[in-house]
């Protein structure tokens, strides 16, 4: 890896813990200055909003609502890049109350892309609920399912 994409990975990883920040000052205006204008963003639940006002909008709502109090955990799980100015991340996260939960249930999809200012911003995510159960029967019955990082 050449030192420029070293500085690149800590350039991408910290816009995504100002997302993390954001998200504990319950700041809904700085969490989508993180994403591009016409950024979309799939929630869990499957809702689709499109465009950085949605996404400000959404969690303006949800941070006086179903998120109160919350803090979001958050941890990488691979980082690739795609030519100079496009990520994608595969992470986990989960909401949470008091401690940082052990295992993180949701599974998620970032891609960023460099900004001509520098920064990174981030034009599209997705969240997926991890369904474990439903996984290790999957994974039982039919074991060629089963990653082959995991195998």
């Amino acid at each position: 890896m050449s030192s420029n994409h070293h500085h690149d990975t800590a350039a991408v990883t910290s816009a995504l813990d100002a997302l993390v920040s954001a998200w504990e000052r319950h700041d809904a205006d700085a969490y989508g200055e993180l994403f591009t204008a016409d950024a979309t963003y799939v929630t869990y639940v499957g809702t689709l909003y499109q465009g950085r006002q949605d996404i400000v909008d959404s969690h303006r709502t949800l941070f006086t609502t179903f998120l109160k109090g919350t803090k979001l955990a958050d941890e990488v799980v691979d980082l690739r890049f795609h030519g100079p100015d496009v990520a994608v991340v595969n992470g986990r996260g989960d909401t949470y109350k008091g401690k940082r939960p052990h295992k993180l249930t949701k599974v998620q999809t970032y891609t960023l892309i460099r900004q001509p200012d520098g920064r990174w911003l981030i034009a599209a995510f997705h969240n997926t609920k991890r369904k474990s159960l439903l996984e290790s029967l999957s994974h039982r019955f039919a074991p060629s399912l089963i990653p082959a990082a995991q195998r």
